[in-house]
């Protein structure tokens, strides 16, 4: 049960709001009471408030599994977030593993619910968008719904990678959602290539609504980057 979910937009959303100036636009493009997925690019950690904020309804978000396996007593606090928000671990190594997380958005979806996912698969380390992965077409195809593309800007200025709080600092933060994208239809050749021209797609409704830089690459591991 996601009561940290609902106790969020109970009693955060509205301070969110007027403390980072949200500025959201094309919110009715989100489904009142069908499944869809809304596929974001993600630039910080807080992306997830600033779109529970941006959102009238609950949304069953994927996190990447180390969220659920630290250790010690950070690692507990983290599992315990996660869970509280009815997040759904995902390896991001893909293969095998990565399946799991697909079967447990199944549900969520054909039940008429709403799942986000980062198509990039990690945070941006430089501001600039990436390759996105194609777990949000695979999803799409299987549960015959639309992708609801985001773009996202200033919240890594609100709380940068490797800062453990946000800056408390006024800024603006801008969520942009755009038209519904329809799934493919089954292909008659290979389903790979069919599931790498629509995360194309996505990806580039992405950018525009964003306005970022895009990198025809993916974005290279957290362990890689600066903090």
């Amino acid at each position: 049960m996601a009561y940290l979910y609902d106790t969020f937009r109970l009693l955060g959303s509205r301070p969110l709001r007027a403390l980072w100036d949200l500025d959201i636009s094309g919110a009715h493009h989100v489904p009142r009471r069908t499944g869809a997925i809304v596929a974001a690019n993600h630039l910080s950690v807080c992306d997830e408030y600033f779109l529970m904020s941006a959102v009238p309804r609950r949304m069953t978000f994927w996190a990447k599994e180390d969220y659920f396996t630290g250790t010690g007593a950070s690692g507990a606090g983290m599992r315990l977030l996660m869970r509280g928000l009815g997040a759904i671990p995902v390896q991001r190594a893909g293969g095998r593993e990565a399946l799991a997380a697909l079967a447990a958005a199944l549900p969520v979806l054909r039940g008429g619910g709403l799942v986000c996912v980062y198509p990039e698969g990690t945070r941006s380390p430089d501001g600039r968008l990436y390759r996105g992965r194609t777990g949000v077409a695979h999803l799409a195809m299987a549960a015959g719904v639309p992708v609801v593309p985001v773009g996202i800007t200033g919240t890594d200025r609100v709380q940068p990678i490797g800062r453990r709080l946000p800056a408390w600092e006024r800024g603006a933060v801008s969520i942009r959602f755009g038209a519904p994208l329809p799934p493919p239809p089954a292909p008659e050749g290979s389903p790979l290539r069919a599931a790498r021209e629509f995360t194309a797609a996505v990806m580039d409704a992405v950018q525009e609504l964003s306005g970022l830089p895009y990198v025809g690459t993916f974005a290279p591991p957290r362990a890689r980057t600066a903090a």
